[in-house]
């Protein structure tokens, strides 16, 4: 499995694994040639805290602390692509970035990746180090999402793009179907809160490749999209094929490639032949005599097909002055059980009315049954309809 570049499309990212701070405690005022308002302002600095870029250690593919406003332009590249299928005034990926500070700061020095434009498609990319092979050494993708607007629908998702088997990226044409191998990070669409974490797979007997989702995390996530507050996201692939995933790090999901994502990896041992079909004289009935079958010589035509077990007995909890049949409280009626009914008893009325209308026409001895009898009938289709 090998990656090759880095997507990120987010409010607020900062890839960077910890962050350590130091208090400035050598500010001095001097109170003679300073007023009250400045001393006050010197002191709630003094009181702030300053952010210190973590030092990566170990075999890193990529590191990115947003340090000045300058790495944007030297480090990523926005994408200048179309998305297919889109209108073609919102196709654009025209969404604007910047590297600056969050609205609340409570780290002075703390700069972080964020999106500038509201509804507008946003693809920015960069390439890692060197190439990243899965021979062995787990891989640790982690990095910090803040939404300090809050997140209504969107998405703030990390996609590890697929090494091309010729040629380079042209990262300045990433899109949404840009092969890729990894897919993680927050996603949201009115209520539904995801945790994305999808993989793609190469089919090796048909070629083709599939997208293979993780089931979805076992805590509520709702909060992190509208708590305005830094969240880690930190995923973690073993070896052994066995994965897991903090948020702030706690776990809140973990599994198996081989056998807890879906579609399946692996297909399942026995699967329905969709040519299969039944032959032409095939035979519904799941029973059939026995036509070699007779009865033993002891049996008795006159016992019952049933008999009662004499050691039979009722379980504690049996109420004797229960009815056999209760209502199902959660059974509810069909959409046209109403519309049936009415129908029926319509029908019923309009057929009445006409063969009392015929037999009364046809007598001539009591006109004044007749009038009433279409009068009652006329009311009764009132009431029906």
């Amino acid at each position: 499995m090998k990656l090759w570049c880095l997507h990120l499309s987010a409010v607020f990212l900062i890839l960077c694994g910890s962050i350590s701070f130091a208090e400035i405690d050598d500010l001095e005022v001097e109170e003679d040639t300073a007023d009250e308002d400045e001393v006050k302002v010197a002191k709630l600095k003094t009181d702030q805290k300053y952010y210190i870029p973590p030092m990566p250690s170990g075999d890193v593919f990529f590191v990115e602390s947003f340090e000045t406003d300058r790495d944007l332009d030297k480090s990523w590249v926005q994408s200048a692509a179309k998305k297919d299928g889109v209108d073609e005034n919102i196709a654009k990926y025209d969404g604007k970035w910047a590297i600056e500070e969050p609205i609340e700061q409570p780290l002075r020095g703390d700069l972080g990746l964020v999106l500038k434009s509201k509804a507008k498609h946003h693809a920015i990319s960069a390439l890692l180090h060197k190439p990243y092979e899965f021979i062995g050494n787990p891989l640790i993708v982690q990095y910090e999402v803040k939404f300090q607007n809050g997140l209504e629908c969107g998405g703030a998702y990390v996609k590890l793009l697929s090494k091309p088997d010729a040629g380079k990226l042209n990262l300045k044409e990433f899109n949404d179907k840009t092969p890729y191998t990894i897919m993680f990070g927050p996603d949201k669409c009115g209520n539904d809160a995801k945790l994305h974490f999808i993989f793609r797979h190469k089919n090796p007997v048909t070629g083709v490749f599939e997208e293979k989702h993780a089931k979805r995390p076992t805590v509520n996530l709702d909060k992190k999209f509208t708590d305005k507050q830094t969240h880690l996201y930190t995923l973690i692939l073993n070896s052994d094929n066995s994965f897991q995933i903090f948020i702030d790090h706690v776990l809140v999901n973990s599994g198996n490639l081989l056998e807890d994502m879906t579609p399946a990896v692996n297909p399942a041992e026995e699967i329905d032949d969709i040519n299969d079909e039944k032959p032409d004289d095939w035979d519904e009935m799941e029973k059939i005599r026995d036509p070699a079958a007779v009865k033993p010589e002891d049996w008795d035509e006159s016992e019952p097909t049933k008999i009662e077990d004499s050691n039979a007995s009722k379980p504690d909890g049996w109420l004797e002055d229960e009815d056999e049949l209760i209502p199902d409280p959660s059974a509810e009626k069909p959409d046209d059980w109403l519309v049936l009914v009415f129908v029926n008893v319509l029908y019923l009325a309009v057929a009445l009315r006409r063969f009392v209308y015929k037999v009364a026409a046809s007598s001539k001895v009591f006109p004044v049954a007749r009038s009433v009898t279409h009068s009652r009938f006329n009311a009764r289709l009132l009431r029906c309809t």
